[in-house]
């Protein structure tokens, strides 16, 4: 009995959450004090070099019920690029690879969102340094959302994905016997809904 109404009082109390979570459409903002994106990179075959970009901002539009609504708009602050020393992050703002002064920030906007099994798959459009590829992202599912500090609803997700420096033209300098073409990319990103 005593579990039975500690169901009940449960389902009660988190029926109006998962309610407003499950309306068609829901647009989140990424909060960007508790996003951030990885990557790793291989360092002359021997080491991985890794790293981080911060101040993340955009919107997450969010359709529980039919993932192919769902639309990704980010931008993240190229400038932020930390790898813990500061004579390569000085080159990796210059020309060669980010180019802060000409291109301060990267951007991804997402052209289709797919369920796969429990995961999701964002396909969309990576823009870094000046150059546009095609990327996908692997994604969790939006965690069950939760009343946040501020008010508002909170949920969150990771995502992952694999690109090759060489298709953005970026370090190309470098041969990969130095720096591996491939970067390893995770974002692990913090939405809110007022």
């Amino acid at each position: 009995m005593k579990t039975r109404m500690l169901a009940v009082s449960l389902a009660l109390l988190f029926a109006p959450t998962v309610a407003a979570f499950a309306q068609n459409g829901n647009t989140w903002t990424i909060d960007p004090i508790h996003t951030q994106a990885s990557f790793v990179v291989r360092h002359m075959s021997v080491s991985n070099v890794r790293g981080a970009i911060s101040n993340i901002n955009g919107t997450i539009t969010w359709d529980p019920k039919n993932p192919s609504n769902d639309v990704v708009n980010t931008t993240l602050d190229a400038s932020t690029v930390n790898t813990g020393s500061d004579l390569r992050e000085k080159e990796l703002k210059g020309a060669d690879f980010f180019n802060t002064a000409k291109f301060p920030t990267l951007t991804f906007k997402s052209t289709s969102v797919k369920k796969v099994g429990n995961k999701l798959k964002i396909t969309g459009d990576l823009t870094l340094a000046g150059v546009t590829k095609t990327v996908t992202l692997d994604a969790d599912q939006p965690s069950a959302p939760q009343k946040g500090l501020q008010g508002g609803l909170v949920s969150g997700l990771s995502a992952s994905t694999t690109v090759k420096r060489t298709d953005f033209n970026f370090g190309t300098k470098y041969p990969n016997a130095i720096v591996s073409d491939e970067i390893k990319i995770t974002i692990d990103l913090e939405m809110v809904q007022k």
